[in-house]
């Protein structure tokens, strides 16, 4: 298989590929990732509304932050949410307006939680962080005002790659049990063999990118033969049993073949499966709001949060 090189100006949507001009290149090198990390913006006051409170779980290294709508009472439906950043960058407040959106929109709590990062922390440090947060937070979800019969994961890239795994891990391990997993542009599988993975010139995340985060957390074990499931889910050959999904990813995607081929296995397994393919979308679509096509991106993938919420309420 060759390499395909690509024009943007005819991949691209239309009202995405100007914005593309001015957006920093971001290929990833071992040497950049401090700098890289440094330039990740920090966490903002919480929102309108909304209250925020941070759990060190068992003395560290996994922090939760968990998002309320201030004043609510009872045991709130939840979502987990594990952030994204190649597995090598990135923190828990990333995504924290459109966790927000959801405490507000949908009466719910939202969680993220923080984990270790590649290289330093290589397999199985974020997938141990995440499920150990999971365990923490149904453990204590009662005193946390969460209903842990209700609770669904989510995440974005690499935090799709981890919402993954954590869900083929609680199957494995039998609890704790999830309502539904949100898989929005997921980093599945190290390998880097499908069509779309070899495509050059992609923006925002590119194969180059992509093989350094796998190597960076799989070290010599990426694209061999030993790399579990719960490190690479593409990697299951057996999906059944798993939580009602949502994936979403865009054609200009490095990611977009895996991610297709992983709810198309999903359903084949009997698994409830939306897939949502959204042309001329480069990964990490949500960095271009008002375009029109991020805008039924994020209409989907909170109409999809919603109705699972909402049904756990009946």
């Amino acid at each position: 298989m060759t390499d395909a090189p690509l024009d943007p100006s005819g991949l691209v949507d239309a009202e995405i590929a100007p914005r593309l001009a001015d957006f920093p290149a971001f290929d990833l090198a071992p040497e950049d990732l401090p700098t890289i990390r440094e330039l990740v913006p920090g966490p903002e006051p919480p929102g309108e509304g909304i209250e925020r409170i941070d759990h060190v779980v068992d003395g560290g290294p996994v922090v939760l932050t968990v998002h309320r709508p201030l004043g609510s009472e009872g045991l709130l439906p939840c979502v987990y949410w594990i952030h994204g950043g190649g597995l090598v960058i990135g923190h828990r407040h990333m995504d924290d307006d459109e966790l927000e959106r959801w405490c507000r929109s949908f009466g719910c709590a939202c969680v993220a939680v923080e984990y270790r990062l590649a290289p330093e922390h290589p397999f199985p440090a974020a997938i141990d962080d995440c499920y150990t947060g999971l365990r923490w937070l149904t453990d204590h979800a009662e005193e946390l005002g969460i209903d842990s019969e209700r609770l669904g994961v989510g995440g974005r890239s690499a935090g799709g790659a981890l919402a993954a795994a954590l869900a083929l891990l609680v199957r494995e391990r039998s609890g704790p049990a999830l309502r539904f997993q949100v898989l929005d542009c997921p980093m599945l599988d190290d390998r880097g063999e499908t069509p779309s993975s070899r495509m050059a010139g992609v923006p925002v995340w590119s194969r180059e990118s992509n093989a350094l985060g796998w190597r960076s957390y799989l070290g010599e074990r990426c694209g061999g033969d030993d790399v579990p499931a719960s490190a690479a889910p593409a990697r299951s050959a057996d999906l059944a049993g798993l939580p009602p999904a949502f994936v979403a990813v865009g054609t200009y995607d490095v990611l977009r073949d895996e991610a297709v081929d992983y709810a198309t296995r999903l359903n084949q397994a009997g698994v409830t499966t939306e897939l949502h393919v959204y042309p001329g979308v480069p990964h990490g679509g949500h960095l271009f709001p008002g375009a029109a096509v991020v805008g039924r991106m994020a209409d989907d993938i909170d109409a999809f949060v919603g109705r699972y919420v909402a049904a756990q309420k009946a």
